[in-house]
């Protein structure tokens, strides 16, 4: 933009002047062409600053919950049980917040799927700390500053929705006009170079589109210098659907994709943690659903078969048998809507993703990971592979038991599904990273409760 700039005639140059000069005098922008940056409303502030969300929220989690629980002279006598309650509800609704905000950066911003699992973790970790440290504590308070924790959190993530969505200016061009409102952002397409005095809060643009001629370009000069944010088209279509666009990308890309070895080291620590964490709930569940299987169709309990993992090896996956134990005997074939192989017993553990509990073995051995792309057959790997670009890639991490691609799609039985679910891996290999796996974590759960997705 700059060379452009640079090349632009004498006219151009003594306009371009002018124009700063008045930028000088009109902090606010360039109102001829319709640039206004996008201030900040008091709901917005509200609902946006962490600290204002910080302070308003401990008025009403906790200092409320105290003065309906001792009296308006609350402050007045500090005992000890006060004093240790108002710090667990303090520190449970911060730890909350945090990460709440941590995990809003991922697909668009969505949290509503985290904050009751995250709310209730917290809480459930202060009433932890209190009940094993032995130090005495009210009850009352501490419920009553989670219920309110969760309606604050519940409560403006819906004003957020109604009153601060989120609003782009997207420039015309084939992939910026592919680009769709969401309920999180609203999207609108501009005709000419001017924001018609509308208030934005960024502009999305092709920045290698050949459609992007001189006055489009100088328009997003001049944005930039009004101090609104310019966004690369690729760059908001993933933070939109979390997905990475897999027929825009280019081996340089692909190379860059690589997940972080050090977060793979403690990723390993923690899948193994995990493991032994939670077998012994888990082995009585599965004792359970083994004899259910058993006793509802015959044949073994347990399904093996060889999947594809990382670095394109095979490995022999275990699984609950959900299907008649002949259901292969044809080939493999991918599951599909109601599909009449599934036993009765089958439905049930494939809704509630109960047949997916022996692959905890695979993660022990290392065969695969708590979370991360699903593991396919080597028969629709190689038919992917000739298929989908760069499909092969996926294979860059370890496979997992739940993913990304698992929380947010569901089910992939064709090849255009396929297709959506290796960019939603490919996004999950970009961002690879702790929170995203919280945010995976806790969208199982609604997944595992409502049965989502399942076939």
């Amino acid at each position: 933009m700059a060379d452009e700039k640079a090349n632009c005639s004498a006219h151009d140059n003594e306009h371009a002047e002018a124009w700063l000069a008045h930028q000088e005098s009109e902090a606010e922008g360039r109102q001829d062409i319709g640039i206004e940056r996008r201030h900040s409303r008091w709901y917005e502030v509200l609902l946006f600053s962490t600290m204002v969300q910080l302070l308003l929220g401990l008025l009403v989690v906790a200092a409320l919950p105290a003065v309906l629980r001792w009296g308006p002279a609350v402050w007045r006598y500090w005992a000890q049980v006060r004093f240790n309650t108002l710090c667990a509800v303090v520190a449970a609704f911060v730890l909350a917040l945090i990460l709440l905000k941590r995990l809003g950066r991922f697909s668009g911003g969505t949290r509503l799927a985290a904050i009751g699992p995250t709310v209730t973790g917290a809480f459930f970790l202060a009433f932890a700390v209190v009940l094993f440290g032995r130090v005495p504590y009210t009850r009352s308070v501490l419920l009553t500053g989670y219920l309110l924790s969760l309606a604050w959190f519940y409560g403006g993530h819906f004003l957020g929705r109604r009153y601060c969505q989120l609003k782009v200016a997207a420039l015309p061009s084939a992939r910026c006009r592919a680009l769709e409102s969401t309920p999180n952002i609203e999207v609108r397409h501009l005709q000419e170079p001017n924001l018609g005095g509308v208030r934005f809060d960024a502009v999305v643009a092709d920045l290698h589109s050949d459609e992007l001629g001189p006055e489009w370009q100088r328009f997003l000069a001049e944005c930039i210098l009004a101090k609104l944010p310019v966004h690369h088209v690729r760059r908001m279509h993933e933070a939109m659907t979390g997905r990475v666009q897999i027929d825009r990308l280019s081996e340089n890309d692909v190379g860059a994709l690589l997940p972080s070895p050090n977060y793979s080291v403690i990723k390993r620590l923690i899948d193994v943690f995990g493991v032994l964490l939670v077998t012994p709930i888990v082995l009585p569940v599965m004792l359970l659903v083994a004899l259910a299987i058993r006793l509802d169709s015959p044949g073994p309990a347990l399904f093996v078969q060889n999947r594809v993992g990382q670095g394109d090896r095979d490995f022999r996956i275990y699984k609950f048998r959900s299907m008649r134990a002949n259901a292969e005997s044809a080939g493999a074939q991918l599951a599909a809507v109601d599909d009449t192989r599934i036993t009765r017993v089958g439905h049930f553990i494939r809704k509630t993703r109960l047949d997916e509990l022996p692959q905890l073995w695979n993660v022990i051995k290392g065969d695969m990971s708590l979370i991360g792309p699903r593991p396919e057959q080597r028969k629709f790997v190689d038919q992917f592979d000739k298929e989908i670009p760069f499909y092969i890639y996926r294979h860059v991490v370890k496979p997992g038991i739940t993913g990304w691609a698992q929380v947010t799609q569901g089910y992939a039985g064709n090849a255009e599904e396929t297709r959506i679910k290796i960019e939603h891996d490919f996004y999950y290999i970009k961002h690879f990273s702790l929170w995203l796996d919280v945010l995976i974590v806790l969208k199982t759960l609604r997944v595992i409760l409502t049965g989502w997705g399942a076939r």
